[in-house]
């Protein structure tokens, strides 16, 4: 790793299948920076057998070792912080963080969400558009605050929702979306081009609409 590539932890529950996506961009030169850490809240999930293959390190917090979401994020952001991160990405990370922690790393904190955003907040977002009867579903980047993924969008991607759709058969669309549209906006983070400021997501110096990135690229 060069010193000017700018340094990515990752944060994962399980499959790891954006932090691969990441890290296969990294590698291919899309992105200038490198995954520098891993980080699982739970031990034997395929996502640490993702960082060992590409001798990525690794390190498992169990917040079941804690007794309050509190001190679990004070350990959790000292161990990302032993990493000198420049960004810090959630991929299919499923913990709820304090406000502390989030405003500890506030701008360099991303999360991918499996819905068109404000839409489907939490669990369950393909049974629901389903159960609404949406034509289009989706997922969204957005910039991490003190609301359940209430953060400022940055991207979004939508699919079509066909009549023979199951949960199943929607997330496996969308999760072809979230590929693509993750490492972009790692891209962007790495190469200093996205800011969050007070008024919103500036792209370029260029205030973003609310649901994020519009034009096609």
């Amino acid at each position: 790793m060069t010193a000017n590539k700018a340094r990515i932890v990752v944060l994962i529950s399980g499959n790891g299948s954006n932090l691969q996506a990441i890290v296969d961009a990294s590698e291919a030169g899309r992105i200038p920076g490198s995954v520098v850490g891993v980080i699982s809240n739970k031990a034997d999930v395929y996502g640490l057998e993702r960082a060992k293959l590409h001798n990525i390190d690794s390190q498992v917090v169990d917040h079941k070792q804690f007794e309050t979401r509190e001190e679990y994020d004070e350990v959790l952001a000292a161990a990302i912080e032993s990493y000198q991160p420049d960004v810090v990405i959630l991929a299919g990370f499923m913990r709820i963080l304090t406000a502390k922690f989030v405003n500890t790393f506030t701008g360099r904190l991303v999360n991918i969400h499996p819905s068109l955003l404000p839409k489907y907040q939490g669990l369950n977002t393909h049974q629901r558009a389903l159960d609404a009867g949406d034509e289009e579903h989706g997922c969204s980047v957005h910039f991490v605050n003190e609301q359940l993924d209430g953060g400022p969008v940055i991207l979004q991607a939508k699919v079509p929702v066909f009549s023979d759709d199951d949960a199943d058969s929607l997330a496996q669309r969308v999760h072809v979306q979230e590929h693509l549209i993750y490492p972009l906006v790692v891209k962007w983070l790495c190469e200093k081009r996205l800011r969050l400021q007070s008024d919103g997501v500036y792209l370029d110096n260029s205030l973003l609409p609310e649901q994020g990135y519009a034009n096609d690229e």
